[in-house]
């Protein structure tokens, strides 16, 4: 293959995923209501816990139980938005769509990448929905501007790997209602992790589980970042917050990346 083939291959490997991106840009604007409740979404469940059990909560070693849930919230949203991957791709599997685009002469990864960059281009729109909603309430990152883009940088990587986790068990359920049984996973994760308190306050196993959580490492990583009370335990996890929350992606996408491709590539043989 020539470098003039091969970079033709590349550019319209590119405007075919550009094009999906644009579909789901297009659903967006037919369906403002359903872009506007998964941003809000996050946004009830932070000033719940902030304003209606926050008063209740303590942070070992002191701090403003909002300084500490805010990050935390951050990091739960980008694990949350797996549920919204599953079940786009499973209505597109049921309605047929994406049979009909690998018949057409497009590249085979369009589809995929298309799908990620619609999903990451939301997930960064709902963070920043996030933040200003926290700043909003009071919370402020003391750390430098170069901190505060690695924070975001390591929760955006977070939720890049979770959308190939999604992907991929989008196409294995095969049916929308499947999506009922992720969340049955998803919640379980969420809550077993240090986003709504420490790990110190839980059952010694719980608590075990909680601190090598991917998404504990994520919040704990974030909060050092940002500044925020609750930053570690004391365990080697929450000493070496920054690396887990660097490596756990990487295994998932490691994973479930080339898992989802080959899921694909399958499809209707």
């Amino acid at each position: 293959m020539t470098t003039a083939t091969l970079i033709d291959s590349w550019t319209g490997s590119l405007a075919d995923s550009w094009t999906m991106t644009r579909r789901g840009l297009a659903h967006w604007a037919r369906q403002p209501v359903q872009v506007v409740v998964q941003l809000a979404f996050p946004v009830m469940t932070l000033v719940m816990f902030a304003y209606v059990l926050g008063g209740g909560m303590t942070v070992p070693g002191g701090g403003d139980y909002k300084d500490f849930l805010v990050p935390g919230t951050f990091a739960l949203t980008m694990v949350f938005g797996l549920e919204g991957t599953v079940l786009a791709i499973t209505q597109d599997l049921n309605r047929g769509v994406i049979d009909r685009f690998r018949s057409m002469p497009m590249a085979r990864s369009a589809v995929l990448v298309g799908r990620s960059v619609l999903d990451m281009l939301q997930s960064t729109l709902g963070l920043l929905v996030l933040i200003g909603v926290g700043l909003a309430m009071g919370w402020r990152w003391h750390g430098g501007p170069g901190d505060t883009l690695l924070a975001v940088g390591l929760l955006l990587w977070l939720r890049f790997a979770m959308l190939w986790l999604g992907i991929f068990l989008g196409m294995a359920a095969g049916r929308p209602e499947m999506v009922q049984a992720v969340q049955i996973l998803v919640w379980p994760v969420g809550f077993g992790s240090n986003v709504f308190s420490s790990p110190e306050t839980m059952p010694g196993w719980l608590g075990a589980l909680a601190v090598w959580n991917p998404m504990s490492a994520t919040a704990t990583a974030i909060r050092e970042l940002f500044g925020s009370p609750g930053g570690g335990d004391g365990s080697w996890a929450a000493d070496h917050a920054g690396l887990l929350a660097a490596c756990w992606p990487l295994v998932l996408i490691a994973v479930f990346l080339p898992l989802a491709m080959r899921r694909y590539a399958r499809l209707s043989r």
